[in-house]
């Protein structure tokens, strides 16, 4: 089993780093790799950068292509497969990257016939939610802050942590709402400082908190993946 860790390199408000997303795939993956039983998956090396063209109207964010991320996740997984690993996760700190690397996933699965998924958050977001305060806290808000508060204390400036919730018109437009549809806008037109969510509720204790649920949840989810075959997880055993 691997692990391949993919952030982005984007704008995290005037408080947070560029990196908050790149460095936060990589430390989940290690820290799942470190709390799971014999024999722990592979952490493959980190891709730092995501598809981040949305948050481009803000300096120093970094961006490539669908097409140039998904082709170079494919090719990792392609690879990784014929070197024997049969079962892939993809732990994706960014979710802009999430329709790219599910269509990545999906090809290695066409081609390679391994197990392979994509975990945006997925199993831990409601989580991590109840232990936010704010709703509709997108990006660089109270629980990005607290996570990085968690980990890099020393580069989180909350004297330049501002409120900036958005306000959607629908509830199928609000980007936390479990009825959204999924739609795309360039963050400038949404929010003038970068930040969606309020930073300012954020706290180094509610993130270690988020970390500890991340963490278990993934190697739950990882111990379940190592105790089956291929042919369980397809469950082909019951027929």
């Amino acid at each position: 089993m691997a692990l391949l860790p993919v952030g982005a390199i984007e704008q995290h408000g005037p408080h947070l780093p560029l990196d908050t997303d790149a460095f936060d795939a990589l430390h989940l993956a290690m820290e799942v790799a470190k709390a799971c039983s014999e024999p722990r998956p592979f952490v493959l090396p980190l891709v730092p950068y995501g598809v981040s063209y949305h948050h481009e109207d803000f300096r120093g964010t970094i961006s490539v292509s669908n097409e140039t991320l998904s082709q170079f996740v494919y090719e990792v997984g392609m690879s990784v497969a014929r070197s024997g690993i049969t079962k892939l996760i993809i732990i994706n700190a960014h979710g802009g990257n999430a329709a790219t690397l599910h269509f990545a996933a999906q090809m290695v699965n066409r081609d390679a016939h391994i197990f392979t998924c994509v975990d945006t958050g997925e199993t831990s977001d409601t989580d991590v939610e109840n232990i936010a305060e704010t709703p509709a806290d997108i990006h660089a808000g109270e629980i990005e802050t607290s996570t990085t508060l968690a980990t890099r204390p020393h580069l989180v400036d909350m004297k330049r942590a501002r409120k900036s919730v958005p306000k959607f018109s629908s509830r199928y437009l609000d980007f936390s709402s479990k009825r959204s549809v999924d739609w795309y806008a360039r963050t400038m037109r949404i929010s003038r400082s970068g930040v969606m969510g309020d930073p300012t509720k954020a706290s180094r204790e509610k993130g270690q908190r988020m970390w500890e649920v991340m963490v278990r949840n993934l190697v739950e989810l990882v111990e379940h993946l190592k105790g089956m075959s291929l042919d369980e997880i397809y469950q082909r055993n019951r027929f």
